[in-house]
């Protein structure tokens, strides 16, 4: 397989995936505001979309979107339990958090990163957005569970620290909400995930 990245962006979800699933995989960086790729080749030709992550199985399909590679990773590699079984609650949590990480979360740190930047104007409501959905995860941590679907550490939590990390980059302070940051400390230890780090120049 091989990954289609940029450092740091939601593209390492899915690198801290593919750690913790111990397959064999390469990657390759992509500028986003090129569209090429870091040997050269148009990266629209990988995928129309144009942004990451995109994974290249080894039948040369193309698999697109967080959420989705996530959980094919999930799917092809049971033994590391990366998502409980089908028809499991546990399974259907998994994926609630998936979608509740992709549309609202992740939605929400989008204006910190936009081509048009933040004004002293604009940003109170940017910041407000984060916040709404940081109140709403801590609530849900307010039970001190390991992750964020029980005690396995899950494909969720690759996508959902990997967003909350970017607090770290637009000045938003993790600390106003306690169950989240003791959730990303703790997170930020899986070996996977530094390992993921350290293959995008990050750690």
């Amino acid at each position: 397989m091989k990954l289609y990245y940029k450092p740091g962006a939601c593209s390492l979800a899915p690198h801290i995936a593919l750690h913790a699933a111990g397959v064999d995989f390469d990657i390759v960086k992509v500028d986003t505001d090129t569209k090429t790729t870091e040997d050269g080749a148009n990266y629209l030709d990988i995928t129309p979309k144009g942004y990451v992550p995109a994974l290249e199985l080894d039948n040369g399909d193309i698999l697109t979107e967080a959420p989705a590679i996530l959980q094919y990773i999930a799917d092809q590699n049971t033994a590391s339990e990366l998502a409980a079984a089908n028809g499991t609650i546990d399974r259907a949590r998994t994926q609630s958090y998936l979608n509740f990480v992709s549309s609202e979360v992740h939605k929400a740190y989008g204006p910190f990163f936009a081509a048009t930047a933040l004004t002293e104007e604009t940003r109170p409501a940017a910041e407000a957005g984060v916040t709404k959905r940081l109140n709403i995860m801590e609530a849900e941590l307010a039970d001190d569970r390991g992750f964020l679907v029980g005690e396995k550490f899950s494909v969720a939590d690759c996508y959902f620290w990997v967003v909350i990390n970017w607090s770290n980059f637009i000045g938003i302070d993790l600390g106003q909400w306690p169950k989240v940051k003791a959730y990303w400390e703790r997170v930020s230890q899986i070996p996977a995930l530094q390992a993921a780090l350290k293959a995008e120049g990050l750690a």
